[in-house]
């Protein structure tokens, strides 16, 4: 598992941040960074300079920035990311307060899911900040709880041209239909177990997914049940706070 560095590198952090915003949001401008990072307008700008520079960002005529072709290349992503972290972020800080375990806001990009907000709990051995991060949906908790809310036809278009053992794929998101919730269990990563619910807006339809994940070493078949309704309650408050925008 991977946890922030005892040493880490401000400016460095920075800069990544600001190119997972750029890859998860599209657009932003010097103030919308600054405010984002906590940092001066003028640092704010010095580092998306830097990203023009290496091709992680390009100014437009507008004069805001947005993803370059370094970043591009990834899936985009449909869900309305500022309003949803917007509306999670209490939802998952009361998560991790009732698990003690650290919460993830993710969403679909393509066949892969993107991570957009964690809140990390303040245990020694911790799940750490998987913000910027893709995984393939199809194996993370958050993925294929989203995949299960579509309908097996959507879910056969999206990997028409993915080299995937479809049957076996439907089999899981059947299970995850019937239980309403999903399991990572060491499948993206050793060591680590997830569970996640889809996230829905007042359509229906799935635009999001959130997680709790954990030290396998923690996870017992026991706490399942209580990890699971406290994970669905965060998804119930987060759907309340789309629906009222």
């Amino acid at each position: 598992m991977r946890n922030k560095p005892q040493y880490s590198i401000a400016s460095v952090d920075h800069a990544l941040q600001l190119a997972a915003l750029l890859q998860q949001e599209g657009t932003l401008r010097v103030t919308d960074a600054a405010d984002r990072l906590g940092v001066s307008a003028s640092t704010a700008h010095r580092l998306l300079s830097m990203l023009v520079y290496r091709d992680f960002a390009e100014q437009g005529p507008d004069r805001r920035y947005g993803p370059g072709k370094v970043l591009r290349p990834a899936a985009a992503s449909e869900a309305p990311v500022p309003l949803l972290r917007r509306a999670s972020g209490p939802h998952l800080r009361k998560l991790v307060d009732t698990t003690r375990e650290t919460a993830n806001l993710m969403v679909l990009a393509g066949i892969e899911v993107r991570f957009v907000t964690t809140v990390e709990c303040d245990q020694v051995l911790r799940v750490g900040d998987r913000v910027g991060r893709s995984l393939p949906a199809h194996l993370s908790s958050g993925g294929k709880a989203m995949l299960a809310a579509l309908t097996p036809a959507a879910v056969d278009a999206l990997y028409a041209d993915a080299d995937l053992d479809l049957p076996r794929l439907h089999r899981e998101l059947r299970l995850v239909r019937k239980r309403g919730f999903a399991i990572n269990d060491q499948r993206t990563e050793t060591g680590l177990t997830a569970v996640g619910v889809a996230v829905r807006d007042a359509s229906g339809t799935p635009v999001a997914a959130v997680s709790s994940a954990l030290p396998t070493a923690r996870f017992a078949r026991e706490k399942l049940s209580a990890l699971v309704s406290a994970v669905s309650e965060a998804v119930g408050g987060i759907e309340i706070e789309l629906v009222a925008g």
